[in-house]
């Protein structure tokens, strides 16, 4: 087994990337290549590995799904009380990394964190599935449980409780916003030459850098 993982090569055939292929906003170029992996079937394109930092002070990371991107930055959900939202507030600032490998691309983000506002959070969580809207009362999220049957006899509770009822979002679930303060978008090139192309932040202009791979 260690063999074929250490031998399993893929040699990446793509069109090729340099700083005069991309446009000066790294959120429009991320939103075009966001597109173009929805495109292409690529799963879950808007899934993103976000990096945070532990109280222990050792990297957390899981995967979380962007429901938004715009200029403000990246943002997600999740409930306030999570171990990631508690990392979130102590050191607030994280990565990010998006993974699109069926075209050998990846994207590299890097940045501080905010909450999202209230009504932002509010307009979302109105436009989950009705059992996504209960799942978010009735997991007590991260925090260990005795079984399956616990969390679906909490699911039960809830749902009785807003039986015939529109479901409010819990005070203690909301969003988050990854601000950037960089980029990094990697296109997969043959021979491990890869294209590298980073922005940076600076006094409010991002500058456009090629990296070597």
């Amino acid at each position: 087994m260690s063999d074929s993982i250490r031998d399993r090569r893929v040699q990446y055939e793509a069109e090729g990337l340099d700083v005069t292929d991309v446009g000066g906003d790294p959120m429009q170029q991320w939103i075009r290549w966001h597109a173009e992996a929805f495109d292409a079937g690529v799963a879950e394109p808007n899934a993103m590995t976000l990096g945070t930092l532990g109280l222990d002070g050792v990297p957390d990371g899981r995967i979380v799904l962007v429901r938004g991107a715009d200029e403000r930055g990246f943002a997600f959900y999740t409930n306030y009380e999570s171990a990631k939202s508690r990392q979130l507030d102590a050191h607030p600032s994280a990565s990010a990394v998006f993974g699109w490998l069926d075209l050998h691309r990846q994207v590299r983000v890097r940045g501080t964190v905010e909450r999202v506002g209230e009504h932002e959070s509010d307009e979302y969580f109105a436009s989950r599935p009705r059992g996504s809207q209960l799942g978010a009362w009735a997991s007590p999220q991260s925090e260990v449980i005795a079984n399956r049957s616990a969390l679906e006899e909490r699911v039960i509770v809830a749902d009785e409780r807003w039986a015939d009822l529109d479901v409010e979002r819990p005070p203690f679930w909301g969003g988050w916003r990854l601000v950037p303060t960089e980029f990094e978008f990697w296109q997969g090139q043959p021979s491990r030459l890869h294209d590298r192309i980073r922005y940076r932040r600076h006094d409010g202009h991002w500058t456009i850098e090629r990296l070597a791979p």
